[in-house]
C-alpha cells in the first residue's frame, strides 16, 4: 500500500476527517478531504459528523476547530507549526488595551491563539474583516493583530480605527519591487494579493482577497496570466483548478516554514495514535466561542 492508501485506510477505521488549509504541502491538499482558508475551515469543523478531525494546517486554526467542536477530537499532526503572526499579541496586551480604550471593540483577526480571541468582542477572517468591521454596531474599533489587514480595513471604511503592530512574516518578504519586476516580464499579468502583504504592495494590486477570495477571482476573471501575492502553497490548487491559466509568485521567499511541518508521514502517525491533540480549556473555550458566534451570525 502506499502511504496516501494507508491513510484513507485509517481514516475510515478511526471515523475521522482531514482538514487541509490552502497553504499545506501539494500531497497533503491532495490527500484532504477538504480545502479551503480560514473561514471554511472553521465552518465545516463545526460540521462535521466524524469523531475525528485531523487538521493540516497551524496551530491557532486546530484551536478554532476544537473550539467550534468541543466534542470532536481535533488532532494537530505537528504541534510546532505555530503562527508568528499569532504571537504578536497576548492576553495581557489585549485587556490592556482594552483599558486605555474603554468604548472601542476589539476586532480579532482568527489569527490570534483561543486565549486572544477570548478576550475579544469580534472574530474575522481576511475574507470578511471589511464586512465584520462594517456591519458591528460599535463606531471605533481596535483592530489586532495584524497591521497590514489593518491598512486594509481602514481603507474601505470610515469607522475609527486602531491598529496593532503586528504582521505576518511570509507575507512581509513580499515586496513591491518584487511585483514591479514581474510587471515589467508579464505585462498582462494581473496581481492578485492577500491583505496580509504589506501596504505599498497592496497598493499595487489589481484584485487584494483571502485565499478563497483569490481562488474565486481567478476563476471567475477572463485574464490569462496572475502575479500572486501570497504564500506559495496556493498556487498548487490555483493550477490544479486552472490549468489553461499561468501563475507566478510574486516573491520566492513567500515561504512560511509552519505550513510545511505537516507531512503524509505525520498524518498517518497521527491517525494511528490519534495525537497531538489541541483542546482549549473549557474555560477558555466558553469565552472565546463568543466573539467567533458573532462573526459567524453576520
Amino acid at each position: 500500500m502506499t502511504i496516501q492508501e494507508k491513510i484513507q485506510k485509517l481514516k475510515k477505521e478511526k471515523n475521522a476527517i482531514i482538514l487541509a488549509h490552502n497553504y499545506q504541502l501539494p500531497e497533503v491538499q491532495d490527500i484532504a478531504d477538504f480545502v479551503g482558508d480560514s473561514l471554511e475551515l472553521a465552518r465545516i469543523s463545526a460540521q462535521v459528523k466524524e469523531e475525528v478531525i485531523i487538521f493540516c494546517g497551524v496551530h491557532f486554526m486546530a484551536e478554532t476547530a476544537s473550539i467550534l467542536a468541543p466534542d470532536k477530537k481535533v488532532i494537530l499532526p505537528d504541534l510546532f507549526a505555530g503562527c508568528p503572526l499569532a504571537n504578536t499579541i497576548t492576553p495581557r496586551e489585549v485587556k490592556e488595551l482594552k483599558e486605555k480604550y474603554p468604548n472601542y471593540a476589539v476586532v480579532a483577526y482568527v489569527n490570534t491563539s483561543a486565549e486572544v480571541k477570548a478576550e475579544s468582542d469580534y472574530i474575522c477572517t481576511s475574507a470578511n474583516a471589511t464586512f465584520i468591521v462594517e456591519k458591528i454596531p460599535e463606531e471605533k474599533v481596535i483592530f489586532i493583530p495584524d497591521r497590514n489587514l489593518g491598512y486594509y480595513v481602514s481603507k474601505h471604511t470610515k469607522k475609527e480605527i486602531i491598529i496593532w503592530n503586528g504582521f505576518c512574516p511570509t507575507h512581509q518578504r513580499i515586496l513591491p519591487q518584487d511585483i514591479i519586476a514581474l510587471k515589467e516580464k508579464y505585462k498582462d499579468a494581473k496581481v492578485v494579493v492577500h491583505p496580509e502583504c504589506r501596504k505599498e504592495v497592496l497598493d499595487l494590486a489589481d484584485k487584494i482577497a483571502s485565499t478563497s477570495g483569490i481562488i474565486k477571482f481567478v476563476k471567475e476573471d477572463n485574464g490569462k496570466r496572475y502575479i500572486i501575492g501570497t504564500e506559495v502553497g496556493l498556487l498548487h490548487r490555483l493550477r490544479k483548478e486552472n490549468p489553461e491559466k499561468e501563475f507566478y509568485l510574486a516573491s520566492p521567499l513567500a515561504i512560511c516554514p509552519n505550513m510545511k511541518k505537516i507531512t503524509l508521514d505525520k498524518i498517518l502517525t497521527s491517525l494511528e495514535n490519534l495525537e497531538p491533540e489541541v483542546k482549549v480549556e473549557e474555560s477558555t473555550r466558553e469565552k472565546a466561542i463568543k466573539p467567533i458566534e458573532r462573526m459567524l451570525s453576520l
